[in-house]
């Protein structure tokens, strides 16, 4: 019983993992589902108080990252609300239309799309698109590390 509950850990935290690549999947919520297997599993005494205060710190600074480095970006290079639309049914479809590659292609084409339907140069809705390529990768990058040191501490609370 012991393997087969880490087991269900470990898949969760994988799932969580692959929600990076997969926005579709709630990242976060995945990790949480791995410290209840444990919780109900094992027992919720070494995930103290202070364990979840790191936890759910931790999961408003994913949020805030995301939210924060997607908007900035897409805003210096003068995207509007219609290419961060664009982008986030990009990001939502592009891994189903075309795995793991799709996720940078079609906000990109989304986004460029959508500023060249607001009357904006070729140029412009380029570096839009070039934005939210960016943004996604920064965001991704810091939800990696944000994700693992939640892993990290999971670790060393148990």
């Amino acid at each position: 019983m012991t393997t087969l509950l880490w087991i269900f850990i470990i898949a969760s935290f994988i799932v969580a993992f692959a929600g990076l690549i997969y926005p579709v999947i709630p990242s976060v919520l995945f990790l949480f589902i791995g410290y209840m297997i444990y919780g109900f599993g094992f027992s919720f005494e070494p995930l103290t108080w202070t364990f979840w205060l790191w936890q759910i710190l931790f999961l408003i600074f994913l949020f805030v990252v995301d939210y924060i480095v997607t908007r900035a970006t897409v805003d210096k290079r003068g995207g509007s609300e219609r290419a961060k639309w664009g982008a986030t049914i990009g990001l939502i479809a592009g891994p189903f239309i075309f795995p793991l590659v799709g996720v940078l292609i079609f906000p990109f084409i989304f986004a460029f799309l959508a500023e060249l339907t607001l009357g904006k140069s070729t140029r412009e809705a380029w570096s839009i698109g070039v934005g939210t390529v960016l943004a996604f990768l920064g965001s991704t990058m810091l939800k990696v590390v944000g994700m693992t040191m939640m892993v990290i501490l999971f670790f060393i609370y148990i």
